[in-house]
């Protein structure tokens, strides 16, 4: 056993352990052994019983409000376990000081973190915030509605049933974030040549309607990851990356980032895959395997959320990485899906047909996809197997019309079809 972001050990007991116990019931809970040094190894305590009445009084007596916790007796009774709970009634306060964990660490939170804990423990979003601007337009909302769900009056009252209008307080945060014009930052795409040193194309949208964002995301996008084929008398779309891959990963950045940061959602494209970077972590109740496998959402702005699912762009309950996945489930190459505190990325392949390759073959084709042709002679040195075996790799990847072999004896290339 050793520390991590949500266990800590304690060989005695100080006043440091209730910073912790602020940092646990601020966030997502965690627990601290006392009677055990940073190793892990057990150095019991002289009185365990009487320790515990101790660490409860220690407590009682100095976080404010009254966190959620248990006390239990372990090993014998050399050791004590304290488990401490996410709480409800956040900020909870050490000394009148909120903490959180950062690694094994508990720091003091910020300014910025301290007013997100307030609001949290009010159950309120920063998009329920009356929005500093009230002189608001919505003609990119308006015809989106007229547009996917055919609404024919878009007046006040319209805006009151999406949550974004208020007869006491006016517009709110979220109205601003979907208003024609505002003071919210958008998405930065950057297209990138054969390294991040050469960009083809750059393009910001900001302070805008984050619907517009939505949509002029999708133009660039179009521009780069699609194109038609000429196929007998008709046309058909290739998709490079799949469009509805895309789009999950798009609306999900913007209904689920953080908006009271000056930050852009940041698009990288590349030839071989999209890198899609969104401000802030994980909202507090929801751990990144239960993100990462789909089976539990939890909406970080609510109003937005439900403006993009009357609109159809997402379904509500949370289900786009999954359906991300299920895009790729034929797919040789994977979506990737990396969590930090501080962002979600989500990088989507070029699109490549998985034909049943391989293990060996995978390895051939991963080394044949960095370049148009290749000699045996440059492909072999990369193989962790002889000559003789990675010509008839490329003989099989051949027949199963993975790999195209042009030329003769000496002069014979290899290149993925």
């Amino acid at each position: 056993m050793r520390e991590t972001r949500t266990t800590e050990f304690k060989e005695k007991i100080t006043n440091t352990f209730l910073k912790t116990v602020s940092a646990f019931s601020n966030y997502d809970g965690g627990e601290i052994f006392f009677g055990i040094d940073d190793n892990g190894n057990i150095k019991e305590l002289p009185n365990a019983e009487q320790a515990c009445l101790d660490i409860e009084n220690k407590i009682n007596d100095s976080i404010i409000p009254q966190p959620d916790y248990t006390l239990e007796l372990q090993n014998n009774d050399k050791t004590i376990k304290l488990t401490v709970k996410s709480g409800l009634q956040k900020p909870y306060l050490y000394k009148s000081k909120a903490y959180k964990r950062n690694d094994t660490a508990t720091i003091e939170v910020d300014a910025l973190e301290l007013s997100r804990l307030i609001l949290e423990g009010k159950n309120i979003g920063f998009e329920e915030l009356s929005c500093e601007d009230q002189e608001l337009t919505f003609d990119t909302l308006c015809r989106k509605l007229k547009e996917c769900i055919q609404i024919e009056i878009f007046n006040q009252d319209t805006l009151k049933t999406l949550n974004l209008y208020n007869s006491a307080t006016g517009y709110n945060n979220a109205a601003g974030i979907l208003a024609d014009k505002n003071h919210f930052p958008g998405i930065d795409i950057a297209k990138f040549g054969e390294n991040i040193s050469v960009i083809h194309k750059r393009a910001t949208f900001d302070n805008i309607s984050i619907l517009a964002v939505y949509e002029k995301s999708l133009e660039v996008f179009k521009d780069y990851y699609q194109y038609e084929e000429i196929q007998g008398a008709e046309r058909k779309k290739v998709e490079k990356i799949p469009e509805a891959a895309f789009r999950e990963a798009i609306a999900n950045a913007l209904i689920h980032r953080v908006w009271d940061v000056e930050s852009q959602i940041k698009v990288s494209m590349f030839d071989d895959r999209i890198e899609i970077v969104s401000p802030g972590g994980l909202p507090s109740g929801i751990t990144e395997d239960e993100y990462l496998s789909g089976k539990l959402s939890v909406l970080r702005n609510r109003n937005l959320a439900n403006v993009f699912y009357r609109l159809g762009f997402v379904e509500i309950f949370g289900t786009g990485i999954t359906r991300i996945k299920q895009l790729y489930e034929d797919g040789l190459k994977q979506p990737d899906f990396e969590v930090s505190e501080n962002a979600i990325k989500i990088v989507l392949p070029v699109f490549e047909q998985n034909l049943n390759l391989t293990e060996d073959e995978r390895k051939i084709y991963k080394n044949l996809s960095r370049t148009m042709l290749k000699s045996i002679r440059e492909i072999a040195p990369y193989a962790p197997f002889g000559k003789s075996k990675t010509t008839q790799l490329l003989k099989d990847m051949e027949k199963k019309g993975v790999v195209k072999i042009e030329g003769r004896g000496r002069g014979t290339k290899y290149v993925i079809k």
